[in-house]
C-alpha cells in the first residue's frame, strides 16, 4: 500500500537520476541565460525580467499541482538556474559587485532562507513535500543556491582564471567528497544535500561554458542553440526512462 505522504508529494525523489538531471538543468540554464543576455544582446536587466517571468509562470503552475509531475518540476528547476545565471551576471557586470562579494551575499541569503525555514517549520526536508508553504521555502532556497552556484563557478573561471575543465574538475571533486561523506559519515543529510545542490550548479555551468565558449578561451565553440537543444533532449530522455522504470516497479510490486 502506497504511503499517503508520497502519494501527495510534489517534488523529485533524491536519486542518482535526480543529480544527473540537476546537472543537465544547470547546463541548460547557463546556456539559456547567456543566450538572452549575450546572443540576443538585450542586457542583463532585461534578460533577468524575461527569465523571471518564465520562472514565475512555471512556478505558479507547479504550486497548483497536487502531486509530482516531472516535466513541470524540472521546468521550474531550469527556470531557477536561468534566473540564477542572470542574477549572478547582474550583480557582477551591471552592479559591479564582483563574483567574490556576490558569492558572499548570496551565501548569506541562503543561510537566511534556511534559518527562517527551520525556525518556522522546526525542520528542513527536501522529500517528500506536500504543503505549499514548505514548498515555497524549498523553491526559494533552490533559487538562491542556484544563483550562488553560478557566482561561484564564475569566480573560478573569471576571477581565478581557471579553465572551464579545471573549474568543472574542482566542483566535481567537491561533489565526490560530499558523496563520500554521505556514505561514510553520519553528517546531516540535509546539510550535505544543499552543499551538493550548490556545487552541481557551477559544475553544470562550467560544462555549459565549455560547450559554448570560444576555443581560445578553452571552450568548444558550439552554438548556444545547438547546445541547448542537445541538453534539453538529454533531460527529456532521462525523465522518460525514469518514469518508465517507476511504472515497471509499480507493476512488479502491484
Amino acid at each position: 500500500m502506497q504511503d499517503k505522504n508520497l502519494t501527495f508529494n510534489k517534488v523529485a525523489k533524491i536519486t542518482l537520476i535526480f543529480w544527473v538531471l540537476k546537472i543537465l538543468a544547470t547546463t541548460l540554464g547557463e546556456i539559456l541565460g547567456d543566450f538572452f543576455s549575450m546572443s540576443l544582446n538585450i542586457g542583463y536587466t532585461y534578460s533577468l525580467l524575461i527569465t523571471l517571468a518564465f520562472l514565475i509562470i512555471v512556478l505558479l503552475i507547479q504550486l497548483k499541482q497536487e502531486r509530482f509531475h516531472a516535466s513541470i518540476y524540472w521546468l521550474v528547476i531550469v527556470g531557477t538556474t536561468t534566473v540564477g545565471t542572470e542574477i549572478s551576471d547582474l550583480m557582477d557586470r551591471t552592479l559591479h559587485l564582483g563574483y567574490t562579494l556576490g558569492s558572499l551575499i548570496l551565501f548569506l541569503c541562503l543561510l537566511l532562507v534556511l534559518f527562517i525555514w527551520y525556525r518556522n517549520e522546526k525542520q528542513i526536508k527536501v522529500y517528500p513535500i506536500s504543503e505549499r508553504r514548505v514548498e515555497l521555502y524549498y523553491w526559494t532556497a533552490i533559487l538562491v543556491s542556484n544563483s550562488l552556484g553560478t557566482a561561484f563557478g564564475d569566480l573560478l573561471s573569471d576571477d581565478l582564471g581557471l579553465s572551464y575543465l579545471t573549474g568543472a574538475a574542482i566542483t566535481a571533486g567537491i561533489i565526490v567528497l560530499v558523496v563520500l561523506l554521505h556514505y561514510l559519515t553520519k553528517l546531516n543529510e540535509i546539510l550535505l544535500f544543499w552543499i551538493a545542490f550548490i556545487f552541481t550548479r557551477p559544475f553544470g555551468a562550467t560544462f555549459g561554458d565549455f560547450l559554448t565558449k570560444p576555443i581560445e578561451k578553452g571552450g568548444l565553440n558550439f552554438s548556444r542553440g545547438i547546445a541547448a537543444l542537445v541538453t534539453a533532449a538529454l533531460m527529456a530522455l532521462l525523465m522518460f526512462l525514469s518514469q518508465r522504470n517507476s511504472r515497471n516497479k509499480q507493476v512488479a510490486y502491484g
